[in-house]
């Protein structure tokens, strides 16, 4: 069935084609579309499209076929070519005459947006959810390995000591920075299309503001054809966001892969989160975190996808939209499974202690070391061409350890103040 039907038959070639794979991508649609008819039907009695009667066996069904959905029986079999023209069959073979009128004062264009639209809210949400848990788990290993030096690096070449604790503080404060991309993700999405129709909105005399009232907008997309244009332009913003949280996980994932080569060897995963080699029997390889950043590297690409499929078309709807729902359902499945495995990793991880008393690493002392003497009246630059003269002439003798006390230093790592600044963050 389709909802273009008027007795014309489609080639099965041309069909196949531009059907693509959205049966599969709107299963995951089918809750929304669902909740979305549901206010839709509602609105249309209000404004006497349908009778009290009509609109009660309209949202029943709807509401069977909801826990279908949520049960996972409910399918959307060949012969259908999208998830709405599969609820709009089963309303009307299940109710008859109502059912043919649920398509009244609306498109198929103004129902994907209102699915999308109310998928990827709930989506950012879920998202932020396993955000703030793995932001605590990062902070719970900041709190534990505090005092584990590590070094840190300039052009991959050994800096200024830095610590564990500075380590994964430093990624968990990245991670509000991407909280702040998400809640404008959200603002983006959380504007109610419905009522759009074709994005021209219709004769009909119907109350929009109902609909973005039942179905918890913030607000509505007024301009009928604004709200057809911000098709691409929502999947854009959430991808977007999801590109911010990808480049966090994705540099940190480098890292971990690093400092886990015996080349560094500054932590360890337990054996069973890593993998072998079939030639190689000593080999423990971390593919989970290679997974994690090559998976990562795909999320971002996503924008510059959508921004390809979607940069030279004219206002107006073009079937060219269909393309940009695949990257998105995907990059926000994708995404929530690295964060839910990362989480689960980065939990058993073990740090190595007094990694910077090897000889390798004398000179990381060599700025602590002017400093003091800076202190204790010296010029800078004076001091600078004092060190390195002493270590060109090998008679550099460090300062090991010496305090870091100011705001976000090894010594002072602002934990409270994080934790106070992401709260404020996923709270706006």
């Amino acid at each position: 069935m389709k909802l273009w039907e008027k007795g014309i038959s489609t080639e099965k070639l041309i069909e196949n084609f531009t059907v693509g794979n959205d049966r599969e991508l709107d299963i995951h649609l089918a809750k929304y579309d669902l909740e979305a008819s549901m206010a839709h039907a509602q609105m249309l009695e209000k404004v006497a499209l349908l009778s009290s009667d009509e609109c009660t066996q309209i949202v029943n069904c709807l509401n069977e076929m909801l826990v279908e959905v949520q049960e996972g029986t409910f399918t959307i079999e060949e012969n259908f070519e999208d998830v709405h023209s599969k609820i709009e069959y089963e309303l009307i073979q299940r109710l008859g005459e109502p059912g043919k009128k649920i398509h009244t004062a609306r498109s198929r264009n103004d129902q994907v947006l209102v699915a999308m639209h109310l998928y990827m809210c709930q989506e950012l949400s879920l998202i932020q959810e396993g955000v703030l848990e793995f932001f605590e788990t990062l902070l719970e290993l900041s709190e534990k390995y505090a005092k584990h030096y590590m070094p840190g690096y300039t052009h991959m070449q050994v800096a200024m000591p830095s610590s564990f604790g500075l380590w994964f503080s430093a990624y968990a404060e990245l991670l509000i920075d991407d909280v702040f991309m998400l809640k404008a993700a959200k603002e983006v999405c959380d504007q109610n299309p419905l009522g759009s129709a074709a994005g021209y909105g219709s004769n009909f005399n119907i109350d929009r503001a109902f609909t973005t009232e039942a179905l918890n907008f913030s607000t509505l997309k007024y301009n009928s054809v604004a709200a057809q244009l911000s098709r691409g332009k929502a999947e854009k913003s959430c991808a977007l966001a999801l590109s911010s949280f990808a480049s966090t996980l994705s540099k940190f994932a480098m890292d971990i892969c690093l400092f886990a080569g015996q080349d560094y060897y500054f932590i360890k995963f337990p054996d069973g989160l890593t993998t072998g080699s079939s030639i190689m029997p000593h080999k423990k390889n971390p593919d989970v975190f290679e997974l994690i950043r090559a998976h990562c590297n795909k999320i971002q690409a996503i924008p510059q996808q959508i921004a390809s499929i979607t940069s030279n078309l004219p206002s107006g709807y073009h079937r060219d939209l269909q393309l940009v729902k695949e990257p998105i359902v995907q990059g926000i499945n994708q995404f929530k499974e690295c964060l839910e495995i990362f989480n689960y990793a980065i939990k058993q991880i073990e740090v190595r202690s007094s990694i910077l008393e090897a000889s390798k690493y004398e000179y990381i002392w060599s700025v602590d070391t002017l400093n003091d003497w800076v202190s204790s009246g010296i010029p800078f630059r004076e001091a600078y061409q004092n060190m390195a003269k002493s270590i060109a002439e090998q008679q550099y003798e460090p300062v090991k350890y010496s305090a870091h006390t100011h705001l976000g230093s090894i010594g002072n790592l602002c934990l409270d103040e994080i934790r106070l600044k992401m709260r404020r963050a996923a709270e706006k």
